[in-house]
């Protein structure tokens, strides 16, 4: 159990300027963090670090090599060695088998986005955080990881693999003082991550609820940090889990 401290700490938050991302910014920013964000957009960056004073933002494109490299170059030039890395940044595509390759014509971007840019990002910071301490890894998989939501198949399926890669991460990093914790959201409905905020339901949580779950959860060492409905999703047996995919699917 890596219990974190939450106050002066340096953080990159990838896809921070909007929805989870952002909330997660702005919940450290109060604690007296040093934060950067990157994110695609750059009028909701300049939005976003208008809102936390000294906060530094990079427009990247976290699925570019390129872009990730010159935001690499950029820590090294203006903001400095990190031990914190939240790997938040995803997209979400609908897909229909149906209709054949145009149904599936974003299964790029999203593999891409979702999952081998965090890869990257972690093949990049893990040797340094390896010399931090405290450090921390937060990956941000999704309830629907465990029960997916098959308008969106892509999107489920690389939410998975993310909890696979963090079992798998948190147990290669268990003799070093890097702190690995996987902060699991059911749907969130004040996001941008459909294109549009949504009309709230039961099983829905606020960016903001996500994000004072992770604080705690870092706070006091619960590695999978799981919020709302997705607190019983990522614990379900599997007749519980066949029963909630029938809710969530009708």
């Amino acid at each position: 159990m890596n219990k974190m401290r939450l106050s002066g700490n340096k953080i990159l938050i990838t896809g921070g300027a909007t929805g989870i991302g952002f909330a997660i910014a702005r919940a450290f920013h109060s604690l007296g963090n040093d934060i950067l964000i990157c994110g695609r957009r750059k009028d909701r960056l300049d939005e976003a670090t208008k809102f936390l004073p000294g906060t530094k933002s990079f427009r990247c494109d976290i699925s570019s090599p390129e872009d990730r490299s010159r935001m690499y170059a950029f820590m090294a030039d203006r903001f400095g060695e990190i031990n914190i890395l939240v790997n938040n940044a995803g997209i979400q595509r609908p897909a229909d088998f149906l209709t054949g390759e145009d149904g599936m014509k974003y299964f790029h971007e999203e593999i891409s986005t979702n999952l081998e840019a965090q890869l990257c990002m972690l093949a990049h910071f893990v040797p340094m955080l390896s010399k931090k301490s405290p450090a921390a890894v937060v990956n941000v998989s999704s309830g629907l990881g465990f029960v997916p939501l098959s308008r969106f198949p892509v999107y489920s399926a690389t939410k998975a693999a993310i909890h696979s890669l963090t079992l798998s991460l948190r147990h290669q990093l268990k003799g070093t003082d890097i702190g690995v914790f996987e902060l699991i959201p059911p749907t969130v409905y004040d996001t941008e991550l459909k294109g549009k905020t949504l009309d709230k339901t039961d099983w829905m949580s606020s960016s903001s609820d996500v994000a004072a779950a992770l604080v705690h959860g870092m706070e006091t060492g619960e590695s999978e940090i799981a919020v709302g409905a997705a607190r019983r999703w990522n614990r379900a047996s599997r007749d519980e889990l066949d029963s909630i995919f029938d809710e969530i699917n009708r």
